[in-house]
C-alpha cells in the first residue's frame, strides 16, 4: 500500500472534498496545479467522512491538511453534464451540454481553466483518463487544447490485456506527464479516473484491481440508511421501473449482491488512493510539492443500494453530494460550493491570468474561504435533470437551502419530497403533505424559483 506522508502540505483549493491546508512556498512562478477527478465517488466513502471500512490513507491525509466543503453539490448528477460544468465553470442551462452525445465548441473551450492556464498565464497543462464529454471525435479533437493529453472517450475498460488495471495504468501515465516537466514552467494536470464508476454490462460490474481481492474480505459491512425498502414501495410505478432499480436489481438485490458490490466498489476507491499516495511522493521527490495547488473532487454522489436504488441522478444526498466531510474540525467549511467553481478558483490561485481574458462564468472563487475567510455567501442551491432524455430515467428539479431540500421527479403525478435538513439529516420524513409546513408549499410557490422565494434564500 502507498501511503504518503509529510507533516506538512502546501496550500490547495478544492471543488469538493478537500482543499488546502499550509501556504506554498514563495516562489518565482505561479503554482502548479494537480486536479484528481473521481466518477461516482459520494460524500462518505473516505476514512476521514467517518467511514471505517474503506481504507483511504492518502485522501485523509490529503482532507486533514485541506479546506473541506461540507457542503459541496453538483447542479446536475449525470457525470456528461458536471463534467462540462467543472471544465467550463458554467451552469448546464449555460453551456448548454446536457448529455453525452455534444462535446465543447471552440468557444466553450474559452471558458475553461485549461485554455486560460496554457495560453494566458504560460502553464504546460495535460489531461489523463476519461474525458466524459462528447462522442470519440470530439475527445480526439480536445486533445489540441493541451501539450500532454492521455484522455479516452466513453467509459473505456478497466481490465485489457497486458496492461496494468485502468487505475495504475492513468497513474502511470501522470508520472510520465511529470517527467516532461520544466522547471522553469508551471504545469497543470487533470487526472480524471474511471473509478468507482462500474463497468457497465461487465459482471460483477465494478471491477477493482485483482491484486485487491483480499481486501475487505471477511468484514462486515454495516447497512447504510434506508435500506429497508420502504421508500422505494412507496414510489409511484415509473420510479419503480427507472434505470435506477434495473441497476439496483444488477447489483444489490441480494444482501450477497450487495456485500460483494459495496466491496468491490470499496477496492476501487483504495485504488484511486493508492495512486494519489504515489503522485504525492512523487511530486515531493521532484521537490514540486511545496508549489502545487491539489483539487480533490468526485463528479457526482451515488446509490448504494440505499431507497431501493443504484445509480445516481436525483436530489437525495447520496447522489447530489460529491465527496465530503459531516464532522466538525478545522479546515472545514459549512460554506455551498458547486462543482462549476473550478474554473473561478483556479484563476486566481494560478497567478497570471487575467481575469478580463476570461468570457463570463457563472462559479464563484473559493479562495476566500480556503484563505479563512468568511464573507457573505449563497445559501441555496439548484440541481436539474430536465433536458437529459433517458425512457427509464425521470426527470427531476429541486432546490437545497441550508436547512431544506425541495425536489420533485418531473414524471405524469409530480412526485415530491421535502426535507427539514437541521432536524431530518437522513432525509427520512417526507414533509410535503404535512399540515404544519403547508405555508412552505402554498400553489404559488411549487416550483424550485417559488420555493427559493418562500424560504427566504439568498444567492450572492
Amino acid at each position: 500500500m502507498s501511503h504518503f506522508s509529510r507533516r506538512q502540505f502546501l496550500q490547495t483549493s478544492a471543488a469538493a472534498a478537500t482543499a488546502a491546508a499550509l501556504p506554498a512556498a514563495k516562489s518565482d512562478r505561479p503554482p502548479n496545479v494537480l486536479f484528481v477527478l473521481t466518477d461516482d465517488q459520494r460524500w462518505d466513502m473516505f476514512g476521514v467522512a467517518g467511514n471505517q471500512i474503506v481504507e483511504t490513507p492518502n485522501m485523509d491525509w490529503l482532507a486533514s491538511r485541506g479546506t473541506r466543503f461540507r457542503n459541496h453539490f453538483v447542479t446536475t448528477a449525470i457525470c456528461a453534464v458536471s463534467r462540462a460544468s467543472i471544465f467550463t465553470g458554467l451552469y448546464a442551462r449555460c453551456h448548454g451540454i446536457h448529455n453525452f452525445r455534444p462535446g465543447f465548441t471552440e468557444e466553450q473551450y474559452q471558458y475553461g481553466y485549461p485554455e486560460r492556464l496554457r495560453h494566458d498565464a504560460g502553464y504546460r497543462t495535460g489531461f489523463i483518463g476519461k474525458y466524459g464529454v462528447g462522442a470519440a471525435e470530439d475527445v480526439e479533437a480536445a486533445g489540441k487544447h493541451y501539450d500532454f493529453f492521455e484522455g479516452f472517450p466513453g467509459q473505456g475498460k478497466y481490465i485489457v490485456e497486458g496492461r496494468a488495471h485502468m487505475t495504475t495504468h492513468l497513474g502511470n501515465q501522470a508520472v510520465e506527464f511529470l517527467d516532461g516537466s520544466r522547471d522553469d514552467q508551471p504545469w497543470a494536470l487533470q487526472i480524471s479516473f474511471k473509478a468507482p464508476h462500474v463497468q457497465d454490462g461487465v459482471p460483477p460490474y465494478f471491477l477493482n484491481d485483482p491484486k485487491y481481492d483480499d481486501l475487505y474480505t471477511g468484514r462486515k459491512l454495516p447497512l447504510f440508511p434506508h435500506m429497508d425498502g420502504e421508500y422505494y414501495l412507496s414510489l409511484p410505478k415509473e420510479l419503480k421501473e427507472s434505470e435506477n432499480r434495473t441497476r439496483w436489481e444488477q447489483r444489490f438485490a441480494t444482501p450477497e449482491m450487495w456485500d460483494a458490490s459495496v466491496k468491490r466498489y470499496y477496492r476501487l476507491i483504495h485504488g484511486v488512493d493508492v495512486q494519489m499516495g504515489r503522485l504525492f511522493g512523487e511530486l515531493e521527490n521532484r521537490g514540486m510539492l511545496d508549489n502545487t495547488v491539489i483539487l480533490f473532487s468526485g463528479d457526482n454522489g451515488f446509490y448504494l443500494g440505499e431507497r431501493g436504488f443504484a445509480g445516481k441522478w436525483y436530489m437525495h444526498e447520496s447522489p447530489s453530494d460529491a465527496p465530503r466531510d459531516r464532522q466538525p474540525a478545522a479546515g472545514i467549511t459549512r460554506a455551498s460550493a458547486l462543482e462549476c467553481r473550478s474554473t473561478s478558483t483556479l484563476r486566481r490561485r494560478s497567478s497570471g491570468w487575467p481575469a478580463s481574458s476570461t468570457p463570463s462564468i457563472n462559479g464563484r472563487d473559493l479562495n476566500p474561504l480556503v484563505d479563512g475567510e468568511r464573507p457573505p455567501w449563497r445559501t441555496r442551491n439548484s440541481s436539474t435533470s430536465t433536458v437529459f432524455s433517458h425512457p427509464k430515467i425521470p426527470k427531476s428539479e429541486g432546490v437545497r437551502t441550508e436547512n431544506w431540500a425541495y425536489f420533485q421527479f418531473l414524471s405524469s403525478n409530480r412526485c415530491t419530497k421535502m426535507y427539514d435538513l437541521a432536524h431530518d439529516p437522513q432525509e427520512d420524513h417526507n414533509l410535503v403533505k404535512d399540515p404544519e409546513y403547508s405555508d412552505r408549499l402554498r400553489p404559488s410557490s411549487r416550483t424550485t424559483e417559488g420555493l427559493d422565494r418562500e424560504l427566504g434564500s439568498v444567492e450572492h
